[in-house]
């Protein structure tokens, strides 16, 4: 057969392997969480990857539960963040395409409740190994801090990614470190997910 006639496959993306693998079957959202500590560009990478993977992304509940408060969040503040951060999740979770990017998750009430009060909420510790993700992307403290009313500890920085891979490691999450600033961050990210999907794919047709 000529070369002219011979047609080469259209390649297709990780996700559209997984769906395919999962065609028959009851399709699971896969979900994303972005984290790390403040400044490290965790909304406009969850917005960036939302719009990569045509799907939507949870926002951080905290900000605009924050932005009304007049005074330091309360004990009370950080359990209404919690349930909060729940809630969003649940009323984005039908609207996701196959992903649902997180930005942030409620581990953040526990991580500012330790440094605040001693101490977390028993419905946080609870909650958490009950509510997993199934891929974290960890962002690295390599951009420059950014002001911001909401942000409040510019000196310690280092001291919070320590934090991150403590919680992360204690809840045995699978997470990938992502770095470097403008595109070279966000191909990361993206490079991230898809080995995370290709390995779903292999593993989902292993069982079959």
């Amino acid at each position: 057969m000529p070369n002219s006639e011979i047609e080469n496959p259209k390649r297709q993306s990780p996700l559209e392997h997984l769906e395919k693998t999962n065609q028959g079957e009851k399709s699971e959202i896969i979900k994303i969480a972005i984290v790390g500590p403040e400044s490290t560009g965790k909304s406009t990478m969850s917005a960036y990857l939302a719009d990569h993977y045509n799907t939507v992304w949870v926002p951080e509940y905290a900000r605009e539960y924050c932005e009304k408060l007049t005074e330091p969040p309360t004990w009370q503040d950080e359990i209404n963040m919690f349930y909060g951060q729940i809630a969003l999740e649940e009323e984005y979770l039908p609207k996701a395409n196959k992903l649902l990017i997180c930005d942030t998750t409620f581990i953040t009430v526990k991580i500012w409740s330790d440094h605040t009060f001693g101490r977390s909420p028993q419905e946080v510790l609870d909650e958490l190994p009950k509510h997993p993700y199934d891929l974290y992307l960890l962002l690295s403290i390599d951009l420059p801090w950014e002001d911001d009313p909401l942000r409040d500890f510019p000196n310690d920085r280092e001291h919070f990614m320590d934090v991150w891979y403590k919680e992360l490691n204690a809840l045995n999450s699978n997470y990938v470190l992502i770095s470097g600033t403008g595109q070279e961050r966000y191909d990361s990210a993206v490079k991230a997910i898809d080995n995370f999907l290709k390995s779903e794919v292999g593993s989902r047709k292993s069982e079959n």
